[in-house]
């Protein structure tokens, strides 16, 4: 009888460690919380070595991206709600002097500036749809990070983050980063490429196993900000602050090879 209780319930274990790896796969993994951290959140996904650059053309049937781990992210901000037609698919690529990201974005309609040149920066993209990155390659300067945003008609804004001045976001940094959006309307799709030149972001080189903080985010759907939905990869810290400048909750992008 002891026997089998042992082996009952070192399989109960075994299945329990089974079905966490399986629901992690797609929301990207954890890792043990160092001591001391100001990160209270250590959701990671993997970025994969690119062989050569390219330059973004929307196009997400490259080899490159179907063979590209990805991560869900289908939740509201405090990782409560799902929005199952708002989910969004995000990988990531990297060489030495850049870091590529891919979005799949379900959408039930297009909230758009329209009519806007998408050459120029658009100041306040973020009250319309967009997907956003914030991403900061050197996680010991906590509150100093860059962030970049692209709505389905291809507008986009870059800014440099540093929580410690009064005037935390500097429009008139130029990452130089290049983007590229398509409309899937008879799928109800939007996709995005981007690629982020790293020496913008003060870092001289990506190497395989590095680990940036980084967070990603949705603002989708048409009306006020009451009715839109405003979505986080790494959920939010608990509480009424919905601000996305919160790099506590940061998660983790890991270089591999």
């Amino acid at each position: 009888m002891l026997k089998f209780s042992l082996r009952y319930y070192l399989l109960i274990a075994l299945l329990l460690v089974l079905a966490c790896s399986y629901f992690l796969r797609g929301k990207g993994g954890a890792q043990p919380m160092p001591e001391n951290s100001p990160y209270i959140r250590n959701l990671t996904m993997t970025s994969k070595f690119l062989a050569a650059d390219f330059v973004p053309d929307g196009d997400l049937s490259k080899k490159v991206w179907k063979e590209a781990p990805h991560v869900t992210l289908d939740r509201d901000r405090f990782g409560q709600t799902r929005f199952p037609d708002s989910e969004v698919r995000v990988a990531s690529l990297w060489t030495p002097g850049y870091v590529y990201f891919a979005y799949h974005c379900r959408y039930r309609s297009l909230n758009i500036y329209p009519g806007e040149d998408p050459a120029k920066e658009r100041w306040e993209l973020w009250n319309r749809d967009v997907v956003e990155v914030f991403i900061n390659p050197h996680p010991k300067d906590f509150r100093h990070y860059y962030e970049f945003e692209i709505a389905p008609n291809n507008q986009w804004i870059d800014l440099e983050i540093d929580l410690t001045k009064k005037e935390m976001a500097d429009a008139a940094w130029d990452s130089h980063f290049e983007n590229a959006a398509k409309i899937d309307p008879e799928r109800k799709v939007w996709v995005v490429e981007m690629r982020i030149p790293v020496k913008s972001m003060n870092a001289d080189a990506i190497h395989a196993g590095d680990e940036w903080r980084l967070n990603l985010y949705r603002c989708d759907g048409p009306g006020d900000d009451t009715q839109r939905r405003f979505m986080a990869w790494s959920a939010l810290p608990d509480g009424k602050n919905g601000s996305y400048h919160q790099p506590a909750s940061f998660g983790i992008i890991k270089f591999v090879k």
